[in-house]
């Protein structure tokens, strides 16, 4: 696990950008603080189980889809959890999948890239 304390991932300006985004292609703001949560959640992910400091976080808005791309060093691929109700964590890409529209994750040659994507209301 990453220490928190040597090299946080800039959650703000990956914010910000993705807000800019979504603005600008007309999304609504409800829809605009559930991407800002999936999209937060990527990142953790990435520096807590990926062994990454700083993800790449990319947003691309093509077509009437915004796609979120985080991209971490492990190679391992998340999986969603089974829900202990109990448990304190473990919930993260259930939440990512409620939501947003779609989400994966690819295998690079250096770690992977977890994704989301949302489609726009127009």
């Amino acid at each position: 696990m990453c220490d928190p304390h040597l090299n946080s991932p800039s959650l703000t300006v990956s914010r910000e950008v993705l807000r800019d985004a979504m603005l600008r292609a007309g999304y609504p703001d409800s829809s605009i603080g559930d991407a800002e949560l999936a999209m937060m959640e990527l990142v953790v992910n990435a520096w807590r189980h990926g062994a990454t400091l700083s993800p790449v976080v990319t947003v691309v808005y093509s077509g009437n889809t915004l796609r979120v791309t985080v991209a971490d060093r492990s190679s391992e691929l998340p999986k969603c959890q089974k829900l202990d109700l109990r448990a304190e964590s473990g919930r993260g890409l259930q939440l990512v999948e409620g939501l947003t529209h779609r989400w994966g994750a690819e295998p690079q040659k250096l770690g992977k890239r977890v994704w989301f994507e949302l489609d726009s209301v127009a």
